[in-house]
């Protein structure tokens, strides 16, 4: 029987697993940087900068879902981000992504979310057919741009050493 429940600082080290599995499936084993130790701490946090779920089929984890609120502009609503979804490999194929995106497709609407959006590497064909049969459409005419590491550190040198904010200004209607 597949039950889903809230993670908490306790699964730390099972979500961590969960990531690294995924990060080898997703052709970047050496790329995992955090540690069960910061996702622990992270899931204590007065405000915590992610949300996850576990699947559990016979009381043993078989999956995950990592996700975030995101805000539309456009639509003047909330709306999720699905960072990380992930069944092991000897789960697939029983129903368990399909519970855990209904899951959270459920909390989603719970909260007023004018959408839930997730990426995909353009060679996973099994995961994109997966969401096309679920109804999702691929968002093809956006690109996705990531700023990491040495761009991300030189642009933020710029800004903090650029225009001066109201406040260091000297003026008070900050």
């Amino acid at each position: 029987m597949l039950f889903i429940r809230d993670a908490t600082a306790a699964d730390a080290a099972t979500i961590h697993r969960f990531i690294v599995e995924l990060a080898v499936y997703e052709k970047e084993p050496d790329a995992v940087e955090v540690t069960p130790a910061v996702l622990a701490d992270q899931l204590t946090q007065e405000r915590p900068p992610f949300e996850c779920v576990i699947a559990e089929a016979d009381g043993a984890p078989v999956g995950f879902a990592l996700f975030f609120p995101t805000y539309s502009t456009w639509r003047g609503a909330v709306g999720m981000h699905l960072e990380d979804l992930y069944v092991t490999p000897d789960q697939r194929g029983q129903g368990y992504g399909r519970a855990l995106l209904a899951h959270l497709a459920a909390i989603a609407k719970d909260r007023g979310c004018a959408r839930l959006e997730w990426a995909v590497l353009d060679w996973n064909t099994p995961a994109i057919g997966f969401y096309e049969a679920l109804g999702a459409a691929p968002m093809s005419e956006w690109t996705v741009f990531r700023l990491t590491r040495g761009p991300l550190e030189r642009l933020a040198a710029e800004g903090a050493s650029g225009a001066a904010t109201r406040a260091e200004a000297g003026d008070e209607k900050v």
